[in-house]
This record gives structure tokens, sequence and C-alpha cells, in this order.
């Protein structure tokens, strides 16, 4: 009898002390899978990816990646189940499209992780609509309109202004406001425009057959960065975003936290976050929830199944506790069968850290920023054309309060602004003892920037 104990115990400290192994669903060309990777290393995680990376090449990095395709996103889930099963502990997802994948391969191996109908609604803006107002939130007056309709049909049954979005796009990719009727056929066009682009095209998502239009909000719009636990909200972080967003076009530049809004405000934002969340059925992992407040309430814009993107999580950093299990159960018979735990300090932790420590299990402590406070500033295209480079960089570094200056554009890159574009030029990132400093900081680096971005020439056809 002692040595079948023994032998059980024996085991039991062995899977407890074995490294977590987790699955990092996400874009091979995305920010922060380096990031991620990076960070699993450090904390000790087997990470296992699954990128968009081409299937035809053998593991061309050498990181043993599964290769998935973001449009066949069932064939995929299979994939990663059948060379995962029974080897993952946890499972965490970079985008949108990455965590709707994440929650049907969750669901296939067993996994805690949102559901696939949660995901699903929380990335399609016309199902979120649904849902938020079912649950009793406030939400615009809308309608989805198919992309193939006469837009002068449609512009004449809309209310002014009112903003017209693609279904499945994010980061407001193709969202423009209207005015009048000609701006709305306009940005009708111009988003069926996009729409048909290769690039897009080649996601097959069904949701891009059709297009929303809503009643414009007004009003000063936040963001919150949060982290689910069995359907409950713990709240990461409230950015304020201090430029207005009223169009025609919605460039999200500086976000800057702690938030200065009133302390009811906040507490009204943490509410209908959490109602939002639940109305649209997410449990577990990140999520990043985007809002607007004027004189009727709290306006949910989305809450997103993932952490915020790019690299902006470089602007929250935590120190706190994590409850680290340090012995295996008492065997039955003994006098004590409670669970020893033990806490480990934590400092300097960043996002990353905090969601793989979260998805692979451990119990994390109070979180508190280690500094009063921080803010991005995800720098704007200015118009279309061809990154040649920059200059001022260095100035823009030693403005009082900068923390990191990150150009990641490339030379000889093609670059469009907003709505057609996806991407910045780079990342500011700036610490301060209040948001105020921070936010002055951003601005006074971002001055000190001089882009050199050459005019693109129009492509004649042949002939």
């Amino acid at each position: 009898m002692y040595f079948i104990r023994s032998y059980q115990t024996s085991k039991l400290e062995a899977a407890l002390s074995a490294p977590k192994r987790l699955l990092l669903v996400a874009s091979t060309t995305g920010y922060q899978t380096r990031v991620f990777a990076e960070e699993a290393a450090r904390v000790g995680y087997e990470l296992r990816l699954a990128t968009d990376r081409c299937h035809v090449l053998e593991d061309p990095w050498g990181d043993r990646a599964i290769a998935v395709r973001f449009d066949d996103a069932c064939g995929a889930a299979e994939t990663i189940a059948r060379e995962c099963a029974g080897a993952l502990d946890g499972i965490v997802a970079v985008g949108d499209r990455p965590a709707w994948l994440a929650a049907l391969a969750a669901e296939r191996l067993g996994l805690p992780y949102n559901s696939p109908g949660s995901v699903e609604a929380a990335r399609n803006k016309y199902l979120s609509r649904e849902r938020f107002r079912a649950a009793g939130l406030a939400v615009p007056g809308y309608r989805r309109v198919a992309l193939d309709a006469a837009p002068r049909g449609a512009a004449a049954d809309a209310r002014y202004p009112c903003v017209l979005k693609p279904l499945g796009l994010s980061a407001s990719r193709g969202v423009i406001r209207a005015d009048d009727a000609a701006q709305f056929i306009a940005a009708f066009e111009r988003i069926r425009t996009l729409l048909a682009a290769p690039e897009v095209m080649r996601l097959h998502d069904g949701a891009d057959r059709y297009l929303q239009v809503e009643d414009f909000i007004p009003g000063r719009e936040f963001a919150l960065e949060g982290l689910l636990t069995d359907g409950r909200l713990r709240v990461l972080a409230l950015f304020d975003k201090p430029d207005p967003l009223d169009g025609p076009f919605f460039e999200e530049t500086i976000y800057t936290t702690p938030s200065r809004a009133s302390a009811a405000t906040q507490a009204a934002i943490v509410d209908t976050t959490q109602r939002a969340i639940e109305a649209l059925g997410l449990t577990r992992g990140p999520v990043h929830a985007e809002m607007r407040i004027n004189h009727a309430g709290v306006w949910m814009l989305e809450v997103a199944a993932r952490p915020i993107g790019g690299l902006c999580a470089k602007t929250l950093r935590f120190a706190g506790a994590q409850r680290v299990r340090r012995a295996p159960p008492s065997e039955p018979g003994t006098a004590s069968r409670r669970t020893p735990f033990c806490a480990s300090a934590l400092e300097d932790v960043s996002l990353e850290e905090v969601i793989l420590r979260h998805a692979a299990g451990e119990q994390i402590g109070p979180l508190h920023p280690v500094s009063p406070a921080s803010g991005v500033m995800m720098i704007p295209v200015p118009h279309d054309g061809v990154y040649r480079g920059v200059s001022g960089s260095s100035e823009a570094g030693a403005v009082t309060g900068m923390e990191e200056v990150v150009i990641t554009a490339k030379p000889g890159q093609a670059l469009l602004g907003l709505p057609e574009g996806a991407s910045y030029l780079g990342f500011l990132f700036a610490r301060g003892g209040n948001a105020p400093e921070v936010e002055s900081a951003l601005r006074a680096a971002h001055a000190q920037l001089k882009f050199e971005i050459a005019t693109a020439l129009p492509v004649r056809p042949p002939g």
C-alpha cells in the first residue's frame, strides 16, 4: 500500500512540476506572436503555434508550428485537435479570426475557452448588436444591408448622420460616417470596393456579403482591457481616447491610462461591459472592449474575445503576486486534505505573461501598474504612398516621459490610410506621473517625427 501511495504521489508531483503546454493561435505576421513566444519561453511554458503560414513548406522556421487556414476554420480546428489531442493545458488567441479558430479547436479538445457561438457573436457587428439589444443595453438604430443592394435606395432609408461598417473587418477598417445621401452612396461604393480587394476576398468571410448602417453615436470614446474567468470580468486597464473620433473615418491614435473619467462613469463602463460580456456569452480569456459615453449613458461598440491589438499591449506592465501550487494534495486518510499554495512575487509583468498564466490555469492575485500612468500612440498613415523612411526618432525618444519609439513600417512598403488601410507607421510609448503628462509626451514626440512617403503613381491597365 505504501508503494502504491508513493507511486501515485510521485506521479502527481511530476505532473505538477511539468511545464505547462499551451497553444497560441495567431497570424504569422502579427506583432504579438513573437512577444507571446518570448514570454512563454521566459516563464518556462511549452508553447505550440498554430499560424496561417504556408502549409506547403516543411517547418520553415523550425518551430513546429501547425499551418492552418483561417478561411477554413472548421478544417483547421480538426487539424489542431488531431495534432494536439491530450497535449495541451490551455489555448490563447491573438486576433478576431484566430479567436474564432481557437474556440472551435478548444471545443474539440475539451479545453476551457469561449464557446464558438460567443466568439462568432463578438466578431460580427450585426450579431453583437442583436445580442446587446436583447439584453437591454443601449444600442443605436442599425440595419444590415446586402452588399449587392442599390446604394441609392439604402441611402434614402438612412437617418443622418450615420455610420457604414463592414461586418467582418476590425480596427475601424472600412468604417465611414455619412452626413447625407451623397456621402452615403460614396461610402457604400468605397466599402464595396474594399471588400472586393483580393486580400479581403481570400478570407471568404460570409459576413462580408453585408455592411451595417448605424445611427452615429456622439460622445467620448474609451477602451477597456480585461480578463474573464467563468464569465466574470477582471479589469486590467481602462483607457481614455483623448482625440475626438467623429469621422468621417475613425482612426484611433492615443490611448492613456488610468482614465480621467469620474468614478461614477468608470463604474458604469465596467458594469455595462460585464452585461455585454454576458449577452455575448463569453466566459474565458482576454477581452478588449470599446464604448462611447454621452448624456444617455454607456453605448457598447464592441467586446472582442482577444487582447488589445498591435504592439499596444507594451503600454501595460504590472506587478503583483501569483498563487503557486507547491505540493501535491494530501493522501487519503491523512490529517489534512487541503492543497497548499504559496505566493510568488511578480514584478514588471507584461500583459502577454498575465494572459499566458491565466490560460495555464494559474491563479494570479491583485495586480497594479508599475507606473502611475502610461500611454501609447498608434502613428497614423498621413496619406497613401510608399514608405521611404523617417527622421527625428532620436529627438522623439528624448522627450521627457517617452519610453520607446517603435517604427514598424519598412522602406518600400505600400501604405494605405483609413478606411482602406490596416496598419500604422509605428508606435510611441510613454510613462509619467499622470495621464495628461503622458498624453503631452506622446504628442510632443510625434511632432518630432518626419516621415518620407512617396506618392504612388497609378498603374494604367494594358492597352
